[in-house]
């Protein structure tokens, strides 16, 4: 059966599956003619897509994606170009100043941490990766207990831990709770102190700040904030999600993500794009 994510029948011996994203067949596309593809290669693209996840409040099996990629560039300005993009679309479809911001990490960030803990099996990894991706829904409580037992949800059904001991749990949440409203300065000199200034994902951090501020993209459009991590496994570098602001000045649900996946080509040419 394909990935459990995937929506999928079987029409007699065959599987079929409905269209998950467009970044899988980007990915593909890019694999196949990479050598004939301008660099860096820019592209859009929006249709349906389906998700065989169970329906909820502004989560539905079947939506609309409206996609941007940047192909064959490994610079952090590339993402800091993605994260400006982004903020101007948002702006193009009549959202104001203060009413979204684009929050901003890095996988290799929770990697470092993740390293630091022990935490080096693959499975824990995910485990602990879709756990965070929970913080504002579940809050601390209920991320700590899926980094550690487990957790039962109001209905009763029990979704496994990644077995990580008290302690450990604890260092995990204190890397992604850090500061309230720091400024991106701020963020970069708590994870400097906490990782060090040649750790991967703070030099990562700090050149997308650069591009950024180059720019002109400002603190009120996009922060950084260490609970963002992208639930899916593929991501490698730099994630950001856009999140609508209310009137009282609160982050109300994302609107919008995304990230480097440096990755996923290799699994169609064999190299890093």
């Amino acid at each position: 059966r394909p990935n459990e994510g995937v929506f999928s029948f079987q029409d007699d011996e065959r599987w079929l599956s409905l269209r998950y994203d467009l970044t899988a067949p980007l990915a593909r596309f890019a694999a196949e003619n990479f050598e004939s593809l301008p660099k860096p290669y820019r592209r859009w693209a929006a249709g349906p897509v389906w998700r065989n996840e169970k329906p909820g409040p502004g989560r539905f099996r079947e939506f609309w994606q409206c996609d941007a990629d940047t192909v064959g560039s490994a610079s952090p300005a590339a993402d800091a170009e993605m994260i400006a993009m982004a903020c101007a679309a948002l702006e193009a479809v009549g959202l104001k100043r203060g009413e979204y911001q684009l929050k901003v990490s890095s996988r290799r960030l929770l990697d470092a941490v993740l390293d630091k803990v022990g935490a080096t099996e693959t499975g824990t990894r995910l485990t602990v990766l879709r756990a965070i991706d929970k913080f504002d829904r579940l809050g601390a409580q209920g991320v700590l207990l899926l980094l550690g037992p487990g957790r039962k949800d109001e209905s009763g059904d029990f979704t496994k831990g990644a077995g990580l001991s008290l302690s450990d749990s604890n260092e995990v949440l204190g890397f992604i709770r850090g500061a309230s409203r720091e400024t991106r300065e701020g963020t970069l000199t708590r994870l400097t102190r906490l990782l060090g200034a040649d750790s991967p994902g703070v030099v990562e951090l700090r050149e997308v700040d650069a591009a950024l501020t180059a720019m002109g993209v400002g603190e009120d459009q996009a922060a950084f904030d260490t609970s963002i991590v992208r639930g899916l496994e593929y991501y490698t570098g730099a994630v950001f999600e856009a999140q609508f602001i209310n009137a009282s000045g609160v982050s109300f649900g994302s609107i919008g993500g995304g990230g480097r996946y440096d990755g996923l080509a290799a699994s169609f040419r064999g190299e890093p794009v």
